[in-house]
């Protein structure tokens, strides 16, 4: 079946339906990514989106239940150079086309996807439609086609936050850690990790404004106890469910538009609680800490993303995916510091907040897909968690009495 892809400038780019039949409208940017389309799919931050692979072969591992990071495709199309028909992995289920017609999703192969992503990049990101339903090219269509265009330069993602959230909180177990040597996910579902020496373990509150899955895998792997809130919830709802920590989440959409989840974030960290922000979760923090965000002109979208972090001066290669970006340099000094830059862009890519207990960053440390570099992010993370626990856990009178009385080693005097 043909199927053709309609830009906002007019360009019209002929191919072949991929997916379910029919006419979609979303803005249309480009993933880099050579692998990890199904996480792509998947991920909640791309709700509205028209996804363009630009790596030309996708599907060739094929598609199974393991991998998603949610429970549906988000976008709100799917471009690619060649869909294969045929995949070779042991744990594949599915093809492509398979896993798109489920979901309900429009998409195209067969464009020439380097000349989308070139039109893109120095265009800019820009609204578009595959339809399956008609051709543009053919006069008798003429209405047709000035009837989608104006549905394609009216569109905006909006809502974004509010459509991807879940809509109450959920509680989930650690998970029994790996063994050494493993290189797979932190268990399953359903694998508790019995608690270390009597302790209970870390409880963290993630505000779900779009979460990925493997955010949560990463929690539970480390031995926490995750509840997830959604994303109207507010100071006092943390207050009342007790957690240790906070972590906030990725997610779709302007940052900007999510007024009263920013006056809810701001009442949150003025509590004291430790917290990490990825991604939607660094934009929110960052305009929560008086801060601006900007659009940027295509985003960052893929797993090859260099970013450096400014006290060490080393480079990591991060998974990313944000359309817009936190103005450093906006950032009230009395508050916090940038941390980390894009070495392509010298965009911010995390702060750490003086105000707050509070670090945050704009790419994803948890990946799938992409590179596993920087998530030990998580770990220092729950270092803050538990060194914030420690403080507020009142000691046994005998260790306290010791602790006075004990005597200070010259090498310490001051």
């Amino acid at each position: 079946m043909q199927a053709y892809l309609i830009l906002a400038n007019g360009r019209v780019f002929a191919g072949q339906s991929v997916g379910c039949a029919g006419t979609t409208v979303g803005e249309v940017v480009f993933a880099t990514g050579m692998v990890g389309f199904q996480e792509t799919l998947t991920d909640p931050s791309y709700y509205g989106q028209i996804i363009t692979q630009t790596y030309p072969l996708i599907g060739n591992y094929g598609m199974n239940r393991s991998d998603c990071e949610s429970g549906r495709i988000w976008a709100r199309g799917y471009i690619v150079r060649q869909a294969c028909t045929a995949p070779s992995n042991f744990r594949s289920e599915k093809t492509l086309d398979a896993f798109l017609k489920e979901n309900g999703t429009v998409g195209i192969e067969g464009i020439d996807t380097r000349a989308l992503t070139r039109t893109l990049r120095e265009s800019g990101v820009m609204n578009g439609a595959i339809t399956t339903e008609f051709d543009p090219s053919r006069a008798a269509n003429a209405e047709k086609l000035a009837a989608l265009m104006r549905q394609v330069n009216a569109y905006a993602v909006t809502g974004a936050v509010a459509a991807v959230t879940g809509k109450a909180a959920r509680t989930y177990a650690p998970l029994q850690p790996p063994a050494p040597g493993w290189q797979g996910e932190y268990g399953s579902a359903g694998e508790a990790a019995p608690p270390k020496n009597g302790e209970a373990p870390l409880h963290i509150a993630l505000l779900d404004l779009g979460c990925k899955a493997n955010i949560l895998r990463c929690l539970r792997g480390r031995g926490c106890r995750v509840t997830v809130l959604p994303g109207t919830a507010t100071a006092a709802d943390l207050a009342a469910l007790g957690a240790d920590g906070l972590m906030l989440s990725n997610g779709p959409g302007d940052p900007a538009e999510n007024g009263e989840i920013i006056q809810n974030i701001r009442g949150m960290l003025d509590t004291g609680i430790p917290a990490f922000g990825i991604c939607l979760g660094h934009q929110l923090t960052a305009l929560a800490a008086g801060a601006r965000t900007a659009k940027l002109k295509y985003g960052h979208r893929g797993a090859n993303q260099p970013v450096t972090e400014l006290a060490t001066g080393r480079t990591f290669i991060t998974s990313q995916n944000h359309g817009y970006a936190v103005l450093g340099d906006t950032l009230p000094a009395a508050m916090g510091a940038v941390s980390h830059v894009n070495a392509n862009d010298r965009t911010c890519e995390g702060v750490v907040y003086t105000a707050w207990d509070c670090f945050t960053v704009q790419f994803h440390p948890e990946a799938s897909g992409g590179p596993r570099d920087t998530e030990f992010l998580f770990d220092r993370f729950l270092a803050n968690v538990r060194a914030a626990r420690a403080a507020r856990t009142p000691q046994p009178p005998e260790r306290a009495e010791a602790a006075e009385t004990a005597e200070v080693p010259a090498k310490e005097v001051r």
